[in-house]
Parts: structure tokens; C-alpha cells; sequence
């Protein structure tokens, strides 16, 4: 069906009358030949006119913007067109260019097993092939291979600027993203002062759904003019592009080169809570309401230095240490009583908040010298590397495994220096620290949140003391540099 050789003598001009369908497809990739469907239609049909074929409307299929080269990627249309022609609704199939038909092999051979058994006919801008000649399904071969090659090298250009992009630290493209202008680098203040309020709210406690809830009630709308929703909510939560951290392919490749609405502290801790609270959800559609454990994530066993869960046993709730499945030499049955650890450690909490005095700054963590310096060491490197890789003298093999290394090293150091966000300590610190907490709106999720940034770990050693007396000097609590 090639554009410029003239119609086969053996195909009969006689259709007049017969049925035809009409395929238009537009895809979402920059081909060669972005000719719009309702082109596309019109052009079919004038041909449809001059040949004398008859166009039902339910026989005119269209796929817009749907990849014909995508080997993943689902046709609706083109699968209605093939079962129609198989019922034999039509033998005669009418499309702008093959290459809006077929732009992979299997796709042609798929038409002319079709057509083996109901004799169809394509029709063309040009002319007409006979998919019973031989000759016609040699010519379509060699077009629809030439497609699929067209194809292969569009994305091959595609995904080499995607590279450039992520090597230059811009955005990755797309739709517009809530809080930026299009394009991704510019910050539209209005709506950054949003984000930054839901993300403030949501470390204050507040779930995604009455967030979404009270935005709507604003007539705040979402970046495509939609309103908002619990997913819409935690996807923003989930956003790398407001802490202005470059993805590719799924990883995190470094920061990006436009301006960040959301400090890297609060959204570490907001992504942190968010896999809390996803836990959370699991466990509660899984098992029955159960008694709400203050420490979570907090507590250690002395002994083994893993986690203590919380679990109901015997007189009441205790910790105990995770090892006490097992059944080797590891074995660890620890445990602690749950609420007289908790008012202990609350008790320590509160008399620290109360002694606390928040001045609007951010707290960070210490960082050693030597830290600092393999830090600084390992960017210089990560920056060698990536000359290397432009200058194509290591392959982009080589070049990501050597990266992910060098990469996976920086992110422990900055986790170690993350500047922590002091929001979580709004209004429970000085004077009125104990009513804060005690107060009625102060959520337990909260509390915890609270707990896990003033203390790093709850250690519990082995008891020295027996008896119902707590011995108090089993109880390490270390305290989080603030």
C-alpha cells in the first residue's frame, strides 16, 4: 500500500456498494506523520466515495493517541476493526497510510491471517492492495518493517534526550505539576504556598481525605482543574518534584535544577510517616481494633538491638523483643511493660518540650569532619563519572552500576545531615508542654511522631530487679540532636 505505486490490475473495480471499515490512528510519540484522526477520517471517506464503498458508522474504528509500535501497549480499535473483519462485517479496511494500520510485523501477519479466510482488501490514499496477492504482502512486509524501524530509532532519539534531561537535572516533562508552571521549573506561589500547607498539616496529623475535603470546600483546585482527592493528596505527598529531587527510570539520580518548594527534612519525614501510616491502614483491615502502641518504632532490645513490638500477653500489653519466634540460639523473649514504659517516656519527652524553646529555625543533625569530607569526595566522583559517561568512554552500563554505588553512599551521608523539620513541635514546647500533650486534639499518630524526633531509640537491657516493681535501670532513652 505504498503511496506512489499504482493500484494492482487483478483487483476488481467492481466494489460499489460493498461494505469497508475505516482505521485512524494518531500517536502520542512524535512520528514522521502526525496527520490528525479527524483528517485522517475525512481523507477515508473521500476515498471510500470515489471507489463507491459503503462506510457504516459503527465501522469506523479510532485509536487516539495509542503507540502502534508499543508491543505493550492496547489498540481497542484496531481490535474491534480485526473481529469485525473476522465476522465479515467488511472486506474492505480503508486507512490513511499502512503505518497507521501496522507499524510492527506481528500486526500485519495477525491482518493476513484474517484475510486468508475473508479476502480483505486495504485501501489507500494512493492506491489498493490485495492481501491475497503475493506480490501486496511482499511490498507490505518491507513497509511495515520500514515502520517498525522508523519506530525504533524515534525512541531511541526519545530516550537519549531523556538522558540529557536527567544528566542536566531537569524536569522529566509531562503534565503540568501542581505548585509549578509548565515546564516544571518555574514556582507559582500561589499554589506552593498549598503544598507547603498540606504538608505542614499532614505532619500535624491531619489524614489525606479531610485535607482533600477542606481544599475543596476552598475551591482549590488540583494542576488539570480537578478537585481534589484523598489519592490526588497523598500523591503530592509522595512528589520528589516539590523537594526538587531528580527520578529516572525509578531512582533517584540527584537533585534537580529547579527551586524546591518543600525542604528535603520535611519531606523525608512526611514520606516516613506516610509508610507509617500505610502500615498502619494494612494491619487495621487485617486484624481487629487493637490498643494503640505510643512507642512504635522506637523500642530496642538491649540484647539483640532489633525492634520491640508491641503485643497483648499475660496481665496486660507489653513490648517484647521481635527474635522471640525463633527457635536457634537467637532467641530473645525480652519484654517490657507497655504503659508504664510509655509514661516514662512520655514523662521524659514532656520535660524535654517543656525546657525546649522553638525560634522558627530548622534542627539538623551533627556531621563529623571525615563524613563531611567522603562526602564531598564522593560528589566530586559522581561528577567525574558522569564526564566519563558523555564523553562516551565508559558505556551506560558501566556508567549506572558504577553511579547506583557512588549514589547509594551520598544518600546515607545526607540522611545523616537532613535538616529535621521543628513543625512537628508547634505549640507542645515551654511552659504548657504537659496540657499540649494531654490535649484532646492531640492525636496518638502525632505523639509518636513526636517521640520519634526527640529520641532516637528506647533501649530496654535485662532486668537487675525482679519482682512487680519496674526497674528503672533497665531503660535507656537516647535523645536526637535538636
Amino acid at each position: 500500500m505504498s503511496r506512489t505505486r499504482p493500484a494492482r490490475s487483478t483487483i476488481s473495480h467492481d466494489v460499489a456498494g460493498e461494505p469497508a471499515a475505516v482505521y485512524c490512528r494518531i500517536s502520542q510519540a512524535d512520528d514522521d506523520d502526525q496527520t490528525g484522526v479527524d483528517r485522517q477520517e475525512r481523507i477515508c471517506r473521500e476515498i471510500a466515495e470515489r471507489r463507491g464503498l459503503a462506510i457504516d458508522p459503527a465501522h469506523v474504528f479510532v485509536d487516539n493517541s495509542r503507540s502502534a509500535w508499543s508491543r505493550k501497549r492496547k489498540r481497542p480499535g484496531w481490535e474491534q476493526l480485526l473481529d469485525g473483519a473476522r465476522d465479515r462485517s467488511f472486506r474492505h479496511i480503508i486507512a490513511y497510510h499502512p503505518d497507521r494500520l501496522m507499524r510492527q510485523p506481528r500486526d500485519l501477519e495477525e491482518l493476513l491471517q484474517v484475510s486468508d479466510d475473508h479476502a480483505i482488501t486495504l485501501h489507500g490514499e494512493a492506491n489498493r492492495r490485495d492481501l491475497a496477492d503475493p506480490d501486496d504482502r511482499f511490498i507490505l512486509r518491507i513497509e511495515v518493517a520500514h515502520a517498525c524501524r522508523s519506530s525504533d530509532d524515534t525512541s531511541r532519539r526519545l530516550k537519549s534526550a531523556m538522558e540529557d534531561r536527567a544528566r542536566e537535572g531537569k524536569p522529566q516533562g509531562g503534565v503540568r505539576r501542581f505548585g509549578y508552571a509548565k515546564g516544571g521549573m518555574t514556582v507559582i506561589e500561589d499554589e506552593a504556598e498549598i503544598v507547603r500547607e498540606v504538608f505542614d498539616r499532614y505532619l500535624k496529623g491531619e489524614g489525606a481525605a479531610p485535607l482533600a475535603k477542606d481544599l475543596h470546600r476552598r475551591g482549590i483546585r488540583t494542576a488539570n482543574g480537578k478537585a481534589w482527592t484523598s489519592g490526588t493528596i497523598r500523591a503530592l505527598l509522595d512528589s520528589r518534584h516539590v523537594a526538587g529531587i531528580r527520578m529516572h527510570r525509578g531512582e533517584e539520580i540527584g537533585l534537580g535544577a529547579w527551586p524546591a518548594i518543600i525542604d528535603a527534612g520535611v519531606w523525608a519525614e512526611v514520606r516516613a510517616r506516610r509508610e507509617y501510616r500505610s502500615a498502619v491502614h494494612r494491619e487495621a483491615r487485617s486484624k481487629p481494633a487493637q490498643r494503640y502502641y505510643l512507642l512504635r518504632g522506637l523500642v530496642m532490645c538491649g540484647r539483640c538491638g532489633t525492634l520491640m513490638s508491641g503485643t497483648a500477653k499475660g496481665p496486660g500489653p507489653v513490648y517484647q523483643c521481635n527474635r522471640r519466634g525463633r527457635n536457634d540460639e537467637k532467641r530473645c523473649a525480652r519484654s517490657v511493660m507497655a504503659e508504664t514504659l510509655e509514661h516514662f517516656v512520655t514523662d521524659a519527652a514532656v520535660e524535654l518540650l517543656g525546657r525546649l524553646r522553638v525560634d522558627g529555625r530548622l534542627a539538623s543533625s551533627n556531621l563529623s569532619e571525615k563524613v563531611r569530607e567522603d562526602l564531598e569526595g564522593d560528589q566530586r566522583q559522581l561528577d567525574e563519572l558522569n564526564q566519563m559517561w558523555t564523553a562516551k568512554e565508559i558505556s551506560t552500563a558501566e556508567y549506572r552500576t558504577m553511579r547506583k554505588e557512588i549514589t547509594d553512599r551520598i544518600g546515607k551521608a545526607q540522611r545523616k545531615v537532613v535538616v529535621r523539620p521543628m513543625v512537628l513541635l508547634d505549640g507542645l514546647t515551654g511552659e504548657g508542654a504537659r496540657g499540649a500533650w494531654e490535649a484532646g486534639d492531640m492525636t496518638d499518630e502525632r505523639r509518636n511522631a513526636v517521640l520519634r524526633f526527640l529520641f532516637s531509640g528506647v533501649v530496654i537491657d535485662e532486668p537487675k530487679k525482679f519482682g512487680q516493681q519496674m526497674d528503672w535501670d533497665r531503660i535507656s532513652i537516647e535523645q536526637n540532636p535538636l
